[in-house]
């Protein structure tokens, strides 16, 4: 089985405003309402793909019900923990106003809820897969990931961690069977500045030696570079296509990188399969659908 973790997951109003006016009343001329949170568009692109999976986090309120109704009737199965105060974050997006975001704060989440989230992850087993993704909320102890991990050390599940770096770089002893940093964040870690995917090289391995199983980088316009558990590189220029949305290009990445791996057990095909979705996902307007990832995955082996 495949789980998501989102722990503070939200309700993303996405809207265009023609002509912006600061100080006076707007009106939009396009608006969305979807789930959101890292965890929650892995779960969406494996399900575009046709692959099942479980979110587990914590919601709240009104919104957190819409969450879940929302991901239920994509096909999404619920494991979220209800929250008994406050209500999950509403996210502002200003689709016109590039890169303008008001993002909520989110329910206080108790160590009674975390202790009940740490229950479920410790029914996880062999073959299972664990994303998890973005940051811990400020009411949580910022050790979340290295507890969960230590706690699933040795049983088999293949855990993939997408997040910044001090986070990232705590997990590293536990063996993490994938992570994604791009070239910024492995720039950030190691105090230099890497453009291009043969600079990434040494230092994605460097964090292979430091313990993660499979290292793949991701460029934007410079495309991704993949450093397998076998110590073999692959590298692949981004594809052609017009940047539409960047936001939940690298969740999309991870998700198709494992519907990949999960599918043959070959790295260059899961590797191919992450450029896809993430690229795909890039091009559009919302998450990559199944069509849009196997259009450009067809671009890249050409």
């Amino acid at each position: 089985m495949i789980y998501t973790v989102t722990f503070n997951p939200s309700l993303d109003y996405i809207v265009s405003v023609e002509d912006f006016r600061l100080g006076l009343t707007n009106r939009t001329s396009s608006e969305m309402l979807l789930p959101g949170g890292k965890g929650i568009n892995v779960s969406t692109v494996l399900m575009n793909l046709g692959i099942e999976s479980t979110a587990l986090g914590f919601t709240a309120g009104f919104t957190g019900d819409e969450i879940i109704r929302r991901l239920e009737t994509m096909g999404v199965k619920n494991g979220f923990i209800q929250v008994g105060e406050g209500f999950s974050r509403i996210n502002l997006k200003l689709k016109s106003i590039d890169g303008t975001e008001i993002n909520g704060q989110g329910p206080r989440i108790g160590t009674d809820k975390v202790d009940m989230l740490m229950k479920q992850l410790g029914e996880l087993g062999e073959g299972d897969v664990l994303f998890l993704s973005g940051s811990i909320p400020s009411s949580m102890p910022d050790d979340a990931y290295q507890k969960i991990m230590a706690m699933l050390d040795g049983r088999g599940v293949r855990i993939v961690v997408d997040a910044t770096r001090d986070l990232l770089m705590k997990v590293l002893p536990y063996h993490p069977f994938l992570i994604k940093p791009n070239n910024h964040e492995l720039g950030e870690i190691f105090g230099v500045k890497l453009d291009t995917r043969q600079s990434v090289i040494p230092y994605g391995k460097k964090l292979q030696e430091m313990g993660a199983v499979n290292v793949l980088i991701s460029m934007a316009g410079e495309g991704a570079v993949l450093i397998d558990e076998n110590g073999r590189v692959y590298e692949e220029p981004a594809p052609k296509g017009k940047l539409i949305n960047g936001v939940g290009a690298g969740d999309s990445m991870v998700a198709g990188f494992m519907a990949g791996y999960m599918e043959k057990q070959d790295y260059q095909y899961a590797f191919h399969m992450g450029i896809a979705a993430g690229s795909a996902s890039a091009f559009s307007e919302n998450l990559a659908t199944r069509e849009e990832i196997e259009a450009v995955y067809q671009q890249i082996i050409g």
